[in-house]
């Protein structure tokens, strides 16, 4: 690595954190839909389930942001990680409508605390070292790098944990029995989840050291964080790039809640089982994060030939399109070949979502004070989970299909066409850059 020591060290934490982050996530996405499906909800409930999280997530992104700008990373990175291990484990033994509830709605809050802090942790400690023109994108293209990473072994491990436990003995009947149903194979991954998250805050609270910053009190908080909050709202309407950025955000929200929501019944229904379909989505998934570790890794790169990271992200954001394309025109035939462009496309769309997201946080972070990153950031997300919720309800009532899939491809590639301008330099900057 190259760089300062206390920036080469940060660098070091942050991809450790980003591991720690997106491995439970991994484990649980693998089995979620089909154990939901297991526990007698229909497609609409799933989608109202997921509806639940995602907006909880939107509606505590800013507050938990500005949280965050005020109160500290890591406090907020220890109760985000604490919140998950609760959500985690109602999830994965719920066997009720409103226990599955509660638990997708303390996982979007969790979400929410965790949502941009490790990154605002990381180039506030950057900045401190190498100051504020330090270089970021590889530091932010490496963690995005361990993010996939950590995504795609979660999502092998979890698609595999129920398939093993089904082998030999049949552990996983003899669990559910032991459980009175409540444990599931299905469930055991999320179970994984809720243990790896126990690590996750034992290392913020052990290796995480912050700049420092003002000491907060109950009423710096209270006053702080509204304020903090209002300054969030006004970042899209004040600078040119940043809604950009914003608005590429939920396309890329719009593709994803697609994918989450429709390839696992898409495999289930090509292996004819949901065990096998399990193990299928979990292999397709961890390939497909791969190839948004890929295209996260080349993140810089794209950017050099590119010519600028604008440019980076209007190609990037339009491979993604073309991805969900292919998607779209394979949906009504089960034929090898199709499958096999079916998932080109689907490795297409993580590839450039990958390659998108470091240009688009760099420059990002070149016009936002660090006393809002954290906010900046949930404004993103922010934008991401309410496309990404509406997405899902919308594509739930329409009929399976390549509709769905053509819909969803015109969304990201509109994200993709705003870029076609190089940023205005004359753009109003957000005050403290």
């Amino acid at each position: 690595m190259t760089g300062p020591p206390g920036e080469r060290t940060a660098r070091r934490r942050y991809i450790t954190l980003c591991a720690l982050l997106w491995l439970p996530p991994g484990l649980g996405l693998a089995t979620m839909v089909l154990l939901f499906s297991e526990r007698g909800m229909s497609l609409a409930a799933i989608a109202g389930l997921f509806a639940a999280h995602s907006l909880t997530v939107a509606a505590l992104e800013l507050p938990t942001g500005g949280l965050s700008d005020v109160l500290g990373r890591r406090p907020v990175l220890a109760a985000a990680g604490v919140l998950t291990v609760v959500a985690f484990t109602l999830i994965g033994v719920g066997t009720t409508a409103w226990l599955l509830t509660a638990g997708m709605v303390l996982m979007g809050a969790a979400r929410a605390l965790a949502s941009g802090t490790a990154e605002a942790w990381y180039v506030d400690t950057v900045q401190v070292c190498s100051g504020p023109d330090a270089e970021l994108r590889t530091g932010l293209a490496r963690g995005g790098t361990a993010s996939s990473a950590a995504l795609a072994a979660g999502l092998l491990l979890g698609g595999a944990l129920p398939w093993l436990l089904g082998l030999g003995p049949d552990l996983g009947a003899r669990l559910s029995e032991a459980t009175s149903g409540a444990v599931l194979p299905l469930s055991v991954p999320l179970l994984l989840g809720a243990a790896v998250r126990i690590v996750l805050v034992a290392y913020v609270l052990a290796a995480l050291r912050e700049p420092p910053r003002p000491p907060a009190t109950p009423r710096s908080v209270l006053r702080g964080v509204p304020v903090t909050v209002l300054e969030g709202l006004r970042l899209g309407g004040r600078d040119a790039v940043v809604r950009r950025i914003l608005l590429g955000a939920a396309a890329a929200g719009s593709a994803l809640a697609a994918i989450e929501l429709l390839v696992p019944g898409r495999t289930a229904a090509l292996t004819g089982a949901t065990g096998s379909g399990a193990m299928v989505y979990a292999a397709l998934s961890c390939a497909g994060f791969i190839c948004s570790g890929v295209g996260s890794h080349l993140a810089p790169l794209t950017a050099r030939v590119a010519g600028s990271g604008e440019r980076a992200v209007l190609i990037s954001l339009a491979a993604g399109a073309g991805g969900l394309l292919l998607l779209g025109v394979t949906a009504s035939s089960a034929h090898p070949a199709a499958t096999t462009l079916a998932v080109f496309g689907f490795g297409l769309v993580h590839l450039g979502l990958g390659a998108a997201a470091p240009n688009e946080n760099d420059l990002l972070h070149r016009r936002v004070a660090g006393a809002h990153r954290a906010t900046a950031l949930s404004v993103q997300s922010l934008a991401q989970q309410l496309v990404g919720a509406l997405t899902g309800l919308v594509v739930a009532g329409l009929r399976p299909g390549p509709v769905p899939w053509l819909l969803t491809s015109a969304v990201l590639l509109s994200g993709a066409l705003l870029w076609r301008r190089r940023g205005d330099d004359r753009a109003v900057r957000v005050p403290g850059v």
